[in-house]
C-alpha cells in the first residue's frame, strides 16, 4: 500500500511539472492574448479596456480583407503544390532500389536550412538582374520574369519557396507510410491486371489515407500562418499582393505599436483555424463511419 502511494505521488509530481510548463508557456499567453484583444495596449502606458473597438478598427481597415484574401490564395496554391508533390515524390523514392539514403538526404536538406536563410537565397535567385532564374532564362534565349516585382507572379513565387522549404518533412512522412503497406496487396493488384495508376489509386491512397488526412489538416493550419516568406522577400508588396494575415498582425504590433488590435487579429485567426479544424474532423469522421 505504501509503495503504491509512493508511485502515485511520483506520477502526480511528473504530471504537475508538465501542467506547470503548459500553464506558463501555453495557457497563460493564450489567455493573455485574448484579454489584450479587448484592450488598448502599447506597453508604455497602462492598458485600457476598449471592448470591441480593436475589432471595429480591423474591419474598417481595407488591408484586412486583402490580407485574408491573400492568405486564402497562398493556402490554396500551397495545397496544390505542397500536398501533391511530396506524395508523388515519396512514391518515386519508395520505388527506388539504389542510392535511397542519398536521395532521402537530398530531399530533406532544405528543411535543415533556417527559413530566413532559405528565403534570402530564393530572393537572390528571383532577382530580375543577376538572379539565377532570369540568368538561366536569358541563357536559353527567353525573357526574364518579374518574379517578385509583379502582382501577377509574386504570390506564386512565394508558394514555390514555401513548398521547396517544407518538402522534405512531408515526403519522409509519406515515405514511412508507404513502406508500411504490405507487398502482398500490390502483388494481388498486379495479378488482377492493375497498372501503375490503378495500384496507386486503389492500394496506395486507401492504405495511406489516415496520414494524408492528418497532413492535409496540418498543412492548412501551417500555411494560414505564413509570415517568413512575405516578410523577408516582398514586405507585402508589390501593391499589397502578398500582405498576409500574420504580416498585417506584425505591422499593427511593431509598426503602429498597437498590440491590442494585433491581438484582436490573432484571436480572429485562432477562431477561423479552430472552426476549420472542428469542421474538418467532423466531416472526416462522418466519412469514415
Amino acid at each position: 500500500m505504501r509503495r503504491r502511494v509512493a508511485e502515485n505521488l511520483t506520477a502526480y509530481g511528473f504530471l504537475s511539472a508538465a501542467l506547470v510548463c503548459f500553464a506558463v508557456f501555453s495557457w497563460y499567453p493564450l489567455a493573455r492574448g485574448v484579454a489584450l484583444g479587448f484592450q488598448q495596449v502599447d506597453f508604455v502606458n497602462a492598458p485600457a479596456w476598449v471592448g470591441w473597438e480593436n475589432f471595429e478598427r480591423l474591419f474598417a481597415d481595407p488591408l484586412f480583407a486583402t490580407a485574408w484574401r491573400n492568405t486564402a490564395l497562398f493556402t490554396a496554391l500551397a495545397l496544390v503544390f505542397g500536398f501533391a508533390v511530396p506524395f508523388l515524390l515519396a512514391v518515386v523514392l519508395n520505388e527506388l532500389r539504389h542510392f535511397t539514403a542519398y536521395f532521402r538526404l537530398v530531399v530533406y536538406l532544405p528543411v535543415m536550412l533556417p527559413p530566413v536563410v532559405a528565403a534570402l537565397v530564393w530572393k537572390w535567385m528571383y532577382d530580375p538582374g543577376p538572379g539565377l532564374l532570369n540568368t538561366a532564362l536569358r541563357g536559353l534565349g527567353l525573357a526574364g520574369l518579374p518574379w517578385l516585382d509583379s502582382a501577377d507572379t509574386s504570390m506564386l513565387s512565394l508558394v514555390v519557396v514555401a513548398t521547396w522549404a517544407n518538402l522534405g518533412t512531408a515526403t519522409l512522412i509519406y515515405l514511412a507510410a508507404l513502406q508500411g503497406i504490405p507487398g502482398e496487396l500490390y502483388e494481388a493488384a498486379e495479378l488482377d491486371g492493375a497498372g501503375v495508376l490503378r495500384r496507386l489509386w486503389h492500394v496506395t491512397v486507401p492504405q495511406t489515407r489516415f496520414v494524408l488526412l492528418v497532413l492535409l489538416l496540418l498543412q492548412v493550419v501551417a500555411t494560414m500562418q505564413v509570415f517568413t516568406e512575405p516578410y523577408v522577400m516582398t514586405s507585402g508588396g508589390p501593391d499589397d499582393s502578398t500582405v498576409t494575415v500574420l504580416l498585417l498582425l506584425y505591422r499593427y504590433a511593431f509598426y503602429y505599436n498597437d498590440f491590442g488590435t494585433a491581438s484582436a487579429l490573432s484571436l480572429l485567426l485562432l477562431l477561423v483555424l479552430g472552426a476549420f479544424t472542428a469542421l474538418y474532423l467532423r466531416v472526416t469522421r462522418k466519412a469514415e463511419a
